[in-house]
């Protein structure tokens, strides 16, 4: 799933291309790819609308339009924003497009279905149509997320600390990938408990944090998968990872074989050496 910097890798790329220009039709291909209002009357509440500015929070992507409303866009796991010329042939998981003048489109290809779409009408707040809004805790590169709020997010918590940083009502936007590489720069053991932590802990891991995405941001994400940018170009953090994806492959400090684990479901990639567990009886102690 495209994570804080593939999704802001896109937003930065649509407020290149897709500003000022009234939207002048579309098509809908997946009805339950619109998540508001129908499927039906989506492309004609979007008709002579165009967008000011793209927004992102988290994982989500708001347009703000003129002369008023909101687009926003989820991509989920497989979802992609790609923009190029009508003439191009579809993609057979192209979902919905959006039509511009001079023959310029924005097509949403999405292979797994997963992703949705929200026209937010009028003067309503986004968070009252896209639910999901509600839930999500600070951005990362907020002032709201401190050192003092991320340790009292964490402090007493049983849960993996892994667990923890994939929980999107603590911080909004990271995913898998950018868990498991601060882990790795902070030393830390991914089953290594939240209680567990120490006040300086929790500061280097949020620092680490905040670092790898913003390399991410600059390297314009990972594609392991189906991630490409607004052009179709893919993401080049892959090639400078320290650990994510390189189960099998040595640590790129202590020369261990980096290892890969289940964790309530998910997977996380770790150095043994670097990352040591912490035993039964140091937690007692």
């Amino acid at each position: 799933m495209p994570e804080l910097p593939e999704v802001e890798t896109v937003r930065l790329g649509l407020n290149q291309v897709t500003l000022n220009q009234p939207i002048i039709g579309g098509a809908v291909f997946l009805d339950r790819t619109i998540a508001h209002p129908t499927a039906a009357e989506f492309i004609d509440g979007l008709l002579g609308l165009s967008i000011q500015e793209w927004h992102r929070y988290g994982k989500y992507l708001l347009a703000k339009l003129e002369p008023m409303g909101w687009l926003g866009v989820h991509l989920r796991m497989t979802g992609q924003l790609l923009w190029m010329n009508q003439a191009e042939p579809l993609h057979k998981h192209t979902r919905v497009r959006f039509f511009f003048d001079n023959d310029r489109e924005l097509r949403f290809v999405d292979q797994r279905t997963f992703g949705q779409i929200w026209h937010v009408m009028g003067d309503q707040e986004p968070k009252t149509i896209i639910t999901g809004l509600q839930r999500l805790g600070h951005e990362p590169f907020s002032t709201e997320f401190s050192d003092e709020y991320f340790y009292a997010q964490l402090k007493g918590r049983k849960r993996p600390i892994k667990s923890a940083l994939l929980d999107q009502m603590l911080v909004a936007g990271v995913g898998n990938i950018y868990a498991d590489e601060a882990l790795f720069l902070s030393r830390i053991h991914p089953e290594t408990l939240c209680v567990d932590l120490k006040p300086e802990q929790a500061k280097t891991l949020r620092e680490n944090l905040i670092r790898v995405l913003k390399e991410s941001i600059a390297a314009r994400g990972t594609s392991f998968s189906d991630f490409r940018d607004v052009s179709g170009v893919n993401g080049n953090y892959g090639g400078i990872a320290w650990v994510y994806g390189r189960d099998g492959d040595r640590c790129r400090v202590c020369d261990t074989v980096i290892e890969r684990m289940k964790l309530a479901g998910r997977s996380a990639h770790f150095c043994p050496n670097c990352q040591p567990a912490i035993s039964q009886s140091l937690r007692k102690a």
